[in-house]
């Protein structure tokens, strides 16, 4: 007989008779607590609770309101911003992405409802859920499992696709003319607000919404404008893509928990509904894509367009009109401010530095793009930077470069299809390639993003005729001038194939976002300006020696020394000489340029080419300003007389 212990071919019996435990388990870890794979990852996630007490309408605290009663009332604003105008009713919203309904939270679902005048559509039978301020993992997952084309690349960066517009649509951008904006904004020809009316614009709003509310799912944003907390506006960004929630996510100023809770109604309601066409039979359509204002509503309705940019752009036509409504001037401009609380203003169009000279590392930047300049000093509008990516390399720009990770939009750039590594030289998408990130992500970033007034305002000009000296000191009067002529020149490729300077002029360096009329953003700055004790600056960053294609560019480092002698205050220090038709002072001497190059004369060979050159850009310039002439600022037009005095004279 075999032995017990011993099976066949003397191999070790196994014993399946019971012991004394009955259950077998490997005792080496803590078993976990779930008897489900369902329950197991129940357990993966933990529930966000609210860190901080709602206040009530008297700032008490409002402990008795629960979380449902909190979730309750958040979800009857955003239905009653979803609300049909027509059938006035809002969707039934509930908390929650659909293709999760196991997770959804248990929350009464929410309908706005009012007596209808026409009956009930099928999207008022059906639930809407409602994305709320998702964090940027979040809205990663989104994209990823529902957006064809959004990818992680090799830095973290979400990759996205905006469709088949790349950049901003200008001619298909409308604000509606009334009562009010007829007098208040700037209308007619230069001016970029184009007029529709109060019930195209109704057309378009119902159309957006019920495309939104006909949707499983809808994203939406509660986040801030303005640094500075008193003059903040309160924005909803409703949008159908998980890549426009996480865009508006970086670009706006980023709630609390605790003013989340308290947010109440918004003061301003974009419905982003771009995947989706407008009538281009409806009076006022030239296309299919519309971006429309309403001022009276506080509403923005976008259709045919899914470009991000713009949701940027028309928040900041929105701050252009309400802003200067309390006095407060808004600026197209960078900004930075010393160690000592000395705070530059950067203005300037695209390809003069704006962006490299305003991002010093012996400063700290308060914004790259949009800002206010108020009682209280300057405050960045946005909570991000919005940075073109084209040829962006470590290099050049390493704050830009290392900001593109977790968290960050990279729109409508090609990468590597194994690695995922991107190559910002390709164009195979668009030229307009762009990066989104929270301003946070830049290390000497000031937060939070406000200074104290200006002490410099800085107008930059890349100029290829290569005639304005590398800097000037400016006057009052010049320096309205020269803010409302928005100046640069860049090289264009002519007819015959010859490239020559071209004359670019944007109103107060941001023609295409400004409402009212350039004269009074001008009269403003000049009234802080003279107030607070600012100066103003030209800087040329553009040719010396001769105009493009025989002189060559100024180089970046000289730029760099006389920003820093502008910092500094050593500028002011110097003696000044007038140029010849523009009236420009110019400084004798900058440590650490060259001294020959200060007045441009001097740099060309051909003096009687100098002078031709000079006069046709004066003339440009004076062409230019004939749009500005009849405006008066003002009671009487003194003012309008002293800038008009301050430009070119021959």
């Amino acid at each position: 007989m075999a032995n017990n212990g011993v099976g066949r071919n003397g191999l070790a019996k196994i014993l399946t008779q019971e012991k004394e435990v009955d259950v077998c388990h490997d005792d080496s870890a803590t078993p976990v607590k779930a008897h489900t794979i369902d329950e197991l990852h129940s357990l993966q996630k933990k529930k966000s609770a609210p860190t901080t007490p709602l206040k009530d309408s008297q700032g008490a605290l409002a402990n008795n309101l629960t979380e449902i009663e909190r979730q309750k009332q958040q979800l009857q604003s955003i239905s009653a911003s979803l609300a049909s105008l027509t059938r006035e009713t809002g969707p039934k919203v509930v908390r929650g992405d659909p293709a999760r309904k196991h997770e959804t939270p248990k929350v009464t679902h929410v309908h706005h409802y009012s007596t209808p005048t026409i009956g009930v559509s099928d999207s008022a039978l059906k639930f809407t859920h409602v994305l709320y301020n998702l964090s940027p993992a979040e809205l990663y997952e989104q994209a990823i499992k529902y957006e064809k084309g959004s990818f992680i690349t090799s830095t973290g960066a979400l990759a996205t696709l905006s469709g088949a517009k790349t950049g901003r649509s200008p001619r298909d951008k409308r604000v509606v003319k009334d009562e009010t904006t007829e007098d208040e904004l700037w209308w007619g020809k230069g001016s970029p607000n184009i007029e529709m009316d109060e019930q195209t614009f109704m057309v378009n709003r119902e159309r957006a919404v019920d495309y939104l509310n006909s949707l499983d799912k809808v994203f939406v944003n509660d986040q801030f404008l303005n640094w500075d907390p008193e003059h903040r506006i309160k924005v909803r960004i409703i949008s159908a893509r998980a890549y426009h929630s996480l865009f508006m996510h970086n670009m706006c100023i980023r709630p609390t928990p605790e003013e989340l809770e308290s947010f109440g109604t918004p003061d301003f309601t974009i419905y982003n509904a771009g995947q989706f066409p407008c009538n281009r039979y409806t009076h006022y359509m030239t296309s299919s894509t519309s971006i429309d204002l309403n001022l009276a509503r506080r509403e923005m309705v976008i259709l045919g367009t899914q470009y991000a940019g713009e949701m940027k752009k028309g928040l900041f036509s929105v701050m252009h009109y309400l802003m200067p409504k309390r006095q407060i001037l808004s600026l197209h401009s960078g900004c930075n401010v010393g160690k000592d609380g000395d705070v530059a203003l950067f203005f300037g169009l695209s390809g003069t530095g704006k962006t490299t000279l305003s991002t010093d590392h012996n400063r700290y930047l308060i914004g790259d793009d949009e800002h206010c300049w108020s009682e209280n000093g300057v405050s960045n509008i946005e909570g991000g930077c919005y940075a073109k990516c084209i040829d962006l390399s470590k290099d050049k720009e390493p704050d830009i470069w290392n900001a593109i990770k977790f968290g960050a939009v990279l729109e409508n750039v090609v990468f590597d299809e194994h690695t995922r590594e991107v190559d910002y030289s390709d164009k195979s998408v668009t030229e307009n390639t762009r990066a989104a990130y929270p301003i946070e992500y830049i290390p000497n970033a000031k937060i939070p993003c406000v200074g104290p007034h200006p002490k410099n305002v800085i107008l930059l000009a890349c100029d290829a005729f290569g005639v304005l000296p590398p800097v000037s000191k400016l006057s009052l009067a010049q320096t309205m001038y020269h803010f409302i002529s928005g100046y640069t020149a860049l090289v264009a490729g002519t007819e015959d194939g010859v490239k020559e300077p071209q004359a670019t002029f944007s109103a107060c360096f941001g023609a295409a976002f400004i409402m009212l009329h350039p004269t009074k953003y001008a009269a403003m700055l000049a009234e802080k300006m003279q107030k607070h004790g600012a100066t103003g600056w030209l800087v040329n960053t553009g040719w010396s020696g001769g105009s493009y294609g025989s002189g060559s560019r100024i180089k970046l480092a000289y730029t760099r020394r006389i920003i820093d002698a502008i910092h500094s205050g050593s500028l002011l220090e110097a003696n000044y000489k007038k140029t010849d038709v523009f009236g420009l002072e110019i400084p004798n001497k900058i440590e650490g340029v060259p001294t020959e190059i200060l007045d441009p004369v001097n740099t060309w060979p051909d003096k009687i080419a100098y002078k031709d050159t000079l006069l046709k850009l004066g003339g440009l310039f004076k062409k230019n300003f004939e749009g500005f002439i009849n405006y008066r600022i003002g009671k009487d037009s003194t003012l309008t007389e002293e800038i008009l005095a301050a430009g070119p004279v021959f």
